[in-house]
């Protein structure tokens, strides 16, 4: 007879619940300060290209550093990787404190900016190190568990993060919203320092490093099924987002201020996180693959929807669906790469992942800027729509190890 499902099973391990308390409350932070950055920099320019470059500014840091990291994560310890790049997102938060204390306005918006440089920076080496690490937390048969929970945590966060973001810069200003940030930071770091060291897979401390990153993209790519569950992602999110653009679709569609931008934002994590609870007593194992499809295609039409409401409720509804279908594909994916990589690689799998899907939210922010600046607001977002339906249509007729996948 099989043992009944537990659906706190991962949260039944103290690390494990560490780390999730972490990255919940570091999620938070960042949240919170991208709604203090996109607000002041499009508060001084009012162009919606300008929040494109924020996407930019972080991205190109995290992927030039994905790869080198995601070495690291596999030969060094990964909680003392995660415990450095957390410390460098806390000195660049105290320079936005710094920042907002002065006349920014007549400073301009280059500090900011290089705020997020600095926040890319440290996510090139944090993101592989934490990905790599959750799965030492955890045996094998909770990784689908786990990956709803850790999914769950980090969508909590993001609706948390962007609403108190958009209330505390409402109410108290972008000074003390940036302090408050500084002060969670300091919270994640202790956190992490009292997860229990883990011991790791090496499989060859004399390969070279450039022998060794050749190694984990070779790996990655010989496995169909975690390249195409990637790629998938990647251009869904690349084309398909429209978090980037809030701040103007706040402001031009549906006339609202910060604290309506906080909600928009925060929108996609609450239908995540419903989802999430659902998720957790019926985890998506049977026919995953087709599933991760259709929600793929229905995230993309939600988009349009978006795009074309001018009602704040029916916009907020199109979010909320789209974070619901997001996070079934983001938990299935999550659990294809624990599953398929072995622990000497996860690092380096990880880092590949991050290029391909961890910076393409950021990417894709470019991307919506300059579609906005070509085709005007509200048409690019269903040109990118419209694009997410292309690419499932492609990955269904082109990678059927994905669409036949069961979990």
């Amino acid at each position: 007879m099989a043992e009944p499902h537990d659906p706190y099973a991962a949260l039944r391990y103290g690390g494990f619940r560490l780390f999730l308390s972490g990255k919940f409350l570091l999620t938070v932070a960042l949240q919170m300060q991208a709604i203090v950055a996109s607000w002041m920099i499009y508060e001084q320019t009012k162009d919606p290209f300008a929040l494109g470059l924020i996407g930019l500014t972080e991205a190109i840091p995290a992927i030039s550093l994905a790869l080198p990291g995601g070495f690291l994560a596999d030969r060094y310890n990964r909680r003392k990787l995660m415990l450095l790049s957390c410390m460098l997102m806390l000195l660049a938060s105290a320079g936005l404190v710094a920042y907002t204390c002065l006349d920014y306005r007549s400073i301009g918006t280059w500090p900011a900016y290089l705020v997020i440089f600095f926040i890319g920076l440290a996510r090139g080496f944090y993101n592989p190190a934490q990905a790599a690490l959750w799965g030492q937390l955890l045996p094998r048969e909770k990784y689908v568990n786990g990956s709803v929970w850790n999914s769950s945590l980090w969508q909590v966060g993001a609706v948390t993060g962007p609403a108190l973001g958009g209330l505390c810069y409402a109410w108290l200003g972008p000074a003390l919203t940036s302090l408050i940030i500084c002060l969670l930071m300091l919270v994640v770091l202790i956190c992490y320092l009292f997860i229990r060291n883990m011991p790791m897979t090496v499989s060859d401390r004399s390969e070279s490093v450039s022998a060794a990153l050749k190694t984990g993209i070779r790996f990655f790519f010989s496995q169909q099924v975690l390249l195409s569950a990637v790629s998938l992602d990647l251009f869904a999110v690349l084309f398909g987002g429209a978090v980037a653009l809030l701040p103007a679709f706040a402001d031009q569609v549906l006339h609202t201020g910060p604290e309506g931008l906080g909600f928009l934002r925060s929108a996609p994590a609450i239908g995540a996180v419903i989802m999430a609870g659902i998720m957790a007593f019926r985890p998506p194992s049977k026919a995953a693959g087709k599933l991760m499809l259709a929600c793929v295609a229905g995230f993309g039409i939600c988009m349009i929807v978006f795009a074309l409401s001018t009602h704040f409720w029916l916009s907020l509804t199109a979010l909320i669906l789209s974070g619901m279908l997001d996070n079934v594909s983001v938990v299935i994916r999550s659990t294809i790469l624990q599953s398929y990589t072995p622990d000497e690689m996860r690092g380096r799998v990880a880092a590949v992942n991050s290029i391909f899907v961890g910076s393409s939210n950021e990417i894709g922010a470019f991307e919506s800027g300059l579609a906005a600046r070509l085709l005007g607001l509200v048409n690019s977002v269903i040109f990118g729509g419209t694009m997410t339906l292309a690419v499932v249509g492609i990955t269904w007729k082109k990678a059927p190890r994905l669409r036949d996948l069961d979990l």
